[in-house]
């Protein structure tokens, strides 16, 4: 297995399917009803052609109502399982039993985890790829190994599973993995991070995984680079945003070829040069067409919006010292009425340096004091260090004194 391309196991396209079905606001449509259909009968019929058993009784567990159970289907999928299942433990026996070597026996115990892993049944597949990842002779094999069973967890949405393998890849990169398997590992370090919120450590993850990306088993590249942009526009500033978004080079490329991420590549590039005048309607966009239907991102849709939000309307208020309603919604180019009520959500929990005089219709900035804020900082450092040193020397003193 060492050098070998990593198998796309198990299929996310399913995953992600269902997980819109399970999510039906993942469909900003008014056609929502026809296209969960569509979306349910493609699922079916890709089960159906792959014999995937396990899976088909998950999904009709957890979504009966797109797919009430058919135990004549189950029996028809088991059976395809079960006969797939004994040829290759009946290889794996033959291998043990005639002592064809280590490496023959690895692999036919991988073999046996890809397929419980393909077929969707998630307890055999992590205990056999487990079995396989015993037999490993290498590290680079292991972390293989851990990278499959760490890609059934995604495909489930088990994120606590995922990090406890990732510690594990973690573990053995610094004891020995090779370069693309670190990269691996960072991409799907980075993916992590995207799903639980964590959009400052997957913002620098992503993006250097855009240069070096091997991971295609796991996202496309296309997937990368959205998934890239969205933690880069949460979490750098302008000159960051710039020069790690707007003009990277693999950003740039991907232009022409991924027209779907247009909404978001004209959000990001609005916000950098203040077009306030389309930026709701790219956010939109942005939102209905690529973080609701991704099981990546849907749980964070609000948070996405409301925090893209604060960054625009601080960085118009930034380049003014009051600022009338009525003008700054003319610049985004929503009514005084919402504009005042959105501002509210922000202003009391200091979201936005702000407040609003509504007898004059004035937005009045009030910028935190950076002066006084280093000058307070300074002291309270100040103060810690000389308790430090204090405590410092205190030891030096007593541990003189014991050798005395």
């Amino acid at each position: 297995m060492e050098g070998t391309e990593i198998p796309r196991i198990p299929d996310f396209k399913l995953s992600e399917q269902v997980f819109v079905l399970a999510n039906p606001n993942a469909i900003a449509d008014a056609n929502r009803p026809q296209k969960q259909q569509q979306i349910a009968a493609s699922v079916l019929a890709a089960v159906t052609e792959n014999n995937l058993g396990p899976y088909y009784k998950h999904i009709s567990e957890e979504l009966p109502a797109f797919f009430p159970f058919d135990a004549q289907l189950h029996a028809q999928l088991n059976a395809a399982n079960e006969e797939q299942i004994a040829e290759l433990k009946q290889t794996l026996k033959e291998v043990e039993d005639e002592d064809k070597g280590e490496m023959e026996t690895l692999n036919g115990w991988i073999k046996l985890g890809n397929y419980y892993a393909e077929i969707g049944d998630k307890a055999n597949a992590v205990a056999t790829l487990k079995k396989a990842q015993e037999l490993a002779p290498s590290t680079g094999i292991k972390i293989d190994i851990l990278l499959t069973i760490t890609r059934v967890g995604f495909f489930f949405n088990d994120y606590p599973f995922v990090l406890s393998h990732l510690n594990e890849i973690k573990l053995l990169s610094e004891k020995g993995g090779d370069w693309e398997r670190r990269n691996r590992y960072k991409t799907y370090l980075g993916l992590y991070h995207l799903a639980t919120r964590n959009f400052g450590e997957a913002t620098s993850l992503l993006i250097d995984s855009l240069a070096t990306f091997t991971s295609s088993e796991l996202i496309d590249y296309d997937q990368l680079a959205q998934f890239a942009i969205i933690a880069g526009l949460l979490s750098l500033d302008r000159p960051e945003l710039k020069k790690k978004i707007i003009d990277s080079p693999e950003i740039l490329a991907i232009y022409s070829s991924a027209l779907h991420l247009e909404p978001l590549i004209s959000l990001t590039n609005a916000l950098y040069i203040s077009e306030y005048p389309v930026f709701f309607r790219l956010l939109m966009d942005t939102n209905d067409t690529l973080v609701l239907p991704s099981k990546y991102l849907f749980h964070h849709s609000n948070f996405l919006l409301r925090e893209i939000r604060v960054k625009a309307y601080s960085q118009l208020l930034e380049s003014y010292k009051s600022l009338s309603l009525n003008s700054m919604a003319q610049q985004f180019s929503v009514s005084v009425a919402f504009l005042d009520e959105d501002l509210c959500k922000f202003i009391p929990n200091k979201k936005l340096n702000c407040v609003i005089d509504k007898v004059n219709g004035i937005v009045i900035t009030n910028r935190p004091d950076n002066k006084n804020n280093q000058y307070q900082a300074l002291i309270k450092n100040g103060d810690q260090l000389l308790t430090k040193l204090q405590k410092y020397g205190a030891a030096v003193k007593l541990s003189g004194a014991e050798r005395i």
